[in-house]
């Protein structure tokens, strides 16, 4: 019980990139988990729940300097504490 008070609020936006400016280190010491459209993915790289989508990279694509290009898929966007 205690650990789920000492957990900090999820935001809105969310990257696990840390060169982002929406990264935050404290909630990625804790698993989280994503839903879009009621399926669980693992695979998600950034997600913002007010505008409904999450990136997610794609298979093979890369960009120029050698990071897997991101696909935005879009629906109902659920984040929390696994």
């Amino acid at each position: 019980m205690n650990d789920a008070t000492s957990k900090p609020a999820l935001p809105d936006r969310l990257s696990g990139n840390p060169r982002s400016p929406h990264h935050v280190e404290e909630i990625f010491e804790h698993d989280i988990g994503i839903r879009i459209n009621d399926k669980e993915r693992f695979d998600v790289e950034e997600y913002c729940i007010s505008e409904g989508w999450v990136k997610v990279p794609s298979k093979k694509a890369l960009d120029r300097r050698g990071q897997p290009l991101m696909m935005t898929v879009k629906g109902k966007v659920e984040a929390f504490y696994r």
